[in-house]
């Protein structure tokens, strides 16, 4: 058990000294390793099955092309039009695939190795405040929540996201510790760079950094507000640096920014990535520059699912807590028997145990509601921060509950609550319930009754009965059928593989590829494309420059109607290549019309597609006044001052 021993010496500090250390136990080593070396497997296995996420992946590839490209996440190597989020968490991406060559695998390993260091890192904060057995309860519990194993996986931003913000957690227990302004500045850093993988979502976890410091910091209260005041001004530098150097930047200098009507960072950040998530704010997200249609709502990237409701109870259903909350019911006596204690207490302000309940009891409930109201259209990967909170309060529940008949209690009813999970899919694994029954029966009357070292074992024993069946799940994603490395993230009976054949051209897309290449006449694009869909697989197999036309919605208006005209005026853009399906119903209504020609073309685009959006103005346009050539099931439109006159 943990011992306290003296603080380091020659350690200058103002206010009151350091608390004291923990001693490293001899099985503490080890046993992290062993949490560690788990959670590699966990993340890694299969990986050489990884597939590639055709939208990022292809933001990857454009950025590995050219520094413009890695500085503003650009769809195509061209530089045209960015991806609909901030790039930083495509970075790391990049640089892997810079050393690694640019493989599905290579996408993946960044999100594996922060994986690892999230679990990690975890213990190093929980270790601190409530010693060894909590720090490598926490990462254990963290390590077999399947959210977890699911971004490590994955090609999300939640990976980088998660580690940053533990990051800041780390800096700020240290920096109120001591009361340390530089540490704690460290900490604001950490935020403002985990603003360029998630944005506004990064600021959720101030309050809970803002909370621990403010109370319990020694010194005095001017001084806390000051050092809050000054990490705040630099985290806020950081957070805004890319939205500042994307707003100052000539528009001509720079791609396109997806999701906005107005080419704006702030409507990028503040209106399409955030406002669009909160309905229920009531404010109009248009008014900002941004796109607001129901895609842009869900930000589903092709795997969008129907919201579930805004309301706490979102997050107890099986969707999300079966990827996430296995441990509630230990997470919330952590959090009451904490308030209880300190309340009985009365403990000093500056008590350590006060800061590290003050940290993860804010951070949990403030992220809770956070996406409880917000919403995450079926995206459970969002949770991989709500799984850190619950992770270090359940190891405190553990660890400092000590009376034994409240702790049995909740450990029996955690074993009911992942009884219920798991029977909500009868045939996934459903044996992992009567294996935890099996365990946990002797287990807690034994613990409940017994002596102090078969009490012990007993309690071990409890645990194992609770964490049978997250573990069952997160072992799943090894198998392809429960998880395909390189996509969202998601484990078990409802995760869907990619299936994506992005990664390799098909023979027609191969020829359509060979003629816009000896025909390309130095143009600076191969084609324009009514979809992102189509462009991907040119970009991730050739690195080809294709123009998306409306980004990721379709509804941007990029490019604009004149920049269009002016690209196959200045011989920049030759071709817009159209599948089958885009004119699917073409020849009918050409052949009831009883004539051919390219006014049946347009209609049938317009048919074809539906209401009328930017692109396929553009797109009509091409089909009324440009030469097409058939490569099936693709027709190709040659367009320029030789064909339209000018």
């Amino acid at each position: 058990m943990p011992s306290p021993v003296s603080a380091e010496p020659h350690v200058r500090v103002e206010g009151p000294p350091p608390p004291a250390r923990t001693r490293t136990e001899r099985y503490e080593r080890p046993l992290l390793a062993g949490i560690a070396a788990v959670a590699a497997l966990f993340f890694c296995w299969g990986i050489w099955h990884s597939a590639y996420h055709a939208f990022y992946a292809s933001a990857v590839r454009s950025m590995t092309d050219n520094p413009v490209a890695f500085l503003y996440g650009s769809f195509d190597p061209a530089n045209s039009i960015t991806l609909d989020k901030l790039p930083g968490f495509l970075w790391p991406q990049a640089l892997s695939a810079l050393v690694f060559g640019f493989h599905p695998w290579s996408l993946v390993i960044p999100q594996a190795l922060e994986g690892v260091a999230s679990v990690v890192l975890l213990h190093v904060v929980v270790r601190r405040w409530a010693g060894v057995p909590a720090g490598l309860l926490a990462a254990a519990f963290l390590t077999l929540t399947p959210v977890t194993v699911g971004l490590g996986r994955s090609v999300t931003e939640d990976a980088p996201f998660v580690l940053l913000l533990l990051l800041a957690a780390e800096a700020t227990q240290r920096a109120t510790a001591r009361a340390r302004l530089r540490t704690l500045v460290l900490a604001g850093v950490w935020v403002g760079v985990a603003f360029q993988c998630k944005m506004l979502e990064a600021w959720a976890v101030l309050p809970a950094l803002a909370v621990t410091y403010l109370v319990a910091a020694p010194t005095t209260l001017r001084r806390r507000i000051r050092d809050l005041a000054v990490s705040g001004a630099v985290m806020l530098t950081v957070s805004l640096s890319w939205m500042l150097v994307a707003g100052l930047t000539p528009a001509t200098a720079r791609p396109y920014l997806d999701g906005t009507t107005n080419n704006s960072p702030f409507a990028l950040v503040v209106g399409y990535n955030f406002l669009t998530r909160f309905h229920a704010l009531g404010v109009d997200a248009a008014g900002t520059g941004s796109i607001v249609t129901d895609q842009a709502a869900g930000h589903g990237h092709g795997h969008g699912t129907p919201g579930m409701g805004d309301s706490v109870w979102k997050m107890f259903s099986p969707g999300l807590a079966t990827q996430t909350g296995w441990l509630y019911p230990l997470a919330a006596l952590g959090l009451a028997a904490g308030a209880l204690m300190l309340w009985r207490r009365r403990v000093p302000r500056t008590d350590p145990i006060l800061a590290g309940y003050l940290l993860w009891g804010v951070w949990l409930v403030t992220f809770f509601l956070v996406f409880s109201f917000g919403s995450v259209t079926g995206h459970t990967y969002y949770m991989g921060v709500v799984a850190v909170g619950l992770s270090a309060l359940a190891a405190a529940a553990v660890t400092r509950v000590r009376r034994r008949i409240v702790l049995c209690a909740v450990l029996a009813v955690n074993v009911a609550w992942c009884a219920a999970l798991t029977l909500h899919y009868p045939r996934f694994f459903a044996w992992s319930v009567a294996v935890a029954v099996a365990l946990a029966l002797p287990a807690l009357v034994v613990f409940s009754v017994g002596g102090s070292r078969p009490r012990r074992t007993a309690l071990a024993v409890a645990l194992a009965a609770v964490l049978v069946a997250p573990t069952v799940w997160s072992a799943s994603a090894m198998s392809l059928r429960y998880n395909q490395p390189g996509g969202f993230g998601k484990i078990g009976p409802t995760s869907t593989p990619t299936r994506n054949p992005a990664n390799a051209l098909d023979p027609a897309q191969q020829r359509v590829l060979a003629y816009l290449d000896a025909h390309r006449d130095g143009a600076r694009y191969l084609a324009a494309v009514p979809r992102w869909q189509m462009a991907a697989p040119y970009i991730l197999s050739d690195n080809a420059s294709i123009l998306p036309l409306g980004g990721f919605t379709t509804q941007v208006p990029y490019p604009s109607a004149t920049a269009f005209h002016h690209l196959i005026d200045t011989g920049r853009l030759r071709y817009v290549v159209l599948a089958s399906t885009d004119l699917a119903h073409r020849a009918g209504k050409a052949g009831k019309a009883g004539k051919a020609g390219n006014t049946g073309n347009v209609r049938g685009v317009r048919r074809a597609r539906g209401a009328d959006t930017p692109d396929r103005a553009l797109v009509r346009w091409a089909v009324g006044h440009c030469s097409p050539v058939r490569i099936s099931p693709y027709t190709l439109y040659r367009c320029g001052s030789a064909v339209h006159g000018g």
